[in-house]
């Protein structure tokens, strides 16, 4: 290659695709947020929910995570009416039409999203699930799966065992690399409410690939991997106990 003018113009181009692929090879991009709730940190502040006046410290979610939603991101009430925005923002969500699922989806979300009995899969599904591109059915059997691996986690252990107890933003994010990989926790954000004198750990948003609802079979762990990084939020909360 004699021509000095060519040369330069391939190493230039091999310069540009070096650095996409760095690009690629390097943090990837959240489009998806998984939201799991530590419900009893919900129900200091929402006793008179449905689903907060009837837990108990026996029940499922007094010691593991609830699922929130699966939100993706920058997008919410796609093809959905004024008329039902409005519905949907004044916050009488059993007023919305109710949600089909199969049995088993309906099954497995009640356990799964205590909120269920005030109407929240109604909720999530107008706002968040009509942007995913799938069936309402197919969306919650993937929230729920996402929840079920995170409380089959040694994230949900470290929680269940220190209900009462203060963690910190390490101890979190280091239990999250030991059970999806090194770099998960800086995937994660936490949020923390002021109650009876304390700050409790209310919620963990998770960011997600795009491959969150593409097939549901990627596991959480390379649904994780494959998201861009964030701050972690509130550094210190205690894990509150079940009951007011």
């Amino acid at each position: 290659m004699s021509n000095p003018f060519l040369r330069m113009a391939v190493f230039l181009i091999a310069i540009a695709a070096a650095g996409v692929a760095g690009a690629q090879d390097g943090a990837g991009r959240t489009r998806f947020i998984l939201a799991a709730s530590w419900q009893p940190a919900f129900c200091e502040t929402n006793q008179r929910k449905p689903e907060c006046s009837s837990q108990t410290k026996d029940r499922f979610d007094a010691t593991n995570f609830s699922l929130h939603g699966l939100w993706p991101m920058r997008k919410d009430y796609c093809d959905v009416s004024g008329d039902l925005r409005a519905a949907d923002k004044d916050g009488d969500w059993n007023k919305l039409p109710a949600v089909e699922l199969s049995a088993a989806t309906k099954t497995a979300l009640a356990k799964a999203m205590p909120g269920t009995q005030s109407g929240l899969e109604r909720h999530e599904w107008i706002k968040h699930g009509t942007c995913t591109k799938l069936s309402a059915d197919d969306y919650f059997a993937t929230s729920v799966r996402l929840i079920d691996e995170l409380n089959a986690s040694a994230v949900r252990d470290l929680f269940a065992t220190n209900i009462g107890k203060p963690l910190t933003a390490e101890a979190i994010k280091a239990v999250f690399d030991k059970s999806f990989g090194a770099g998960a926790g800086d995937r994660v954000k936490m949020s923390c409410r002021r109650t009876g004198g304390n700050r409790v750990i209310s919620e963990l948003t998770i960011g997600l690939s795009e491959a969150a609802t593409s097939n549901g079979e990627t596991s959480l762990r390379d649904l994780i991997q494959g998201a861009g990084r964030t701050s972690f939020g509130c550094n210190e909360g205690v894990v509150d106990a079940a009951g007011f």
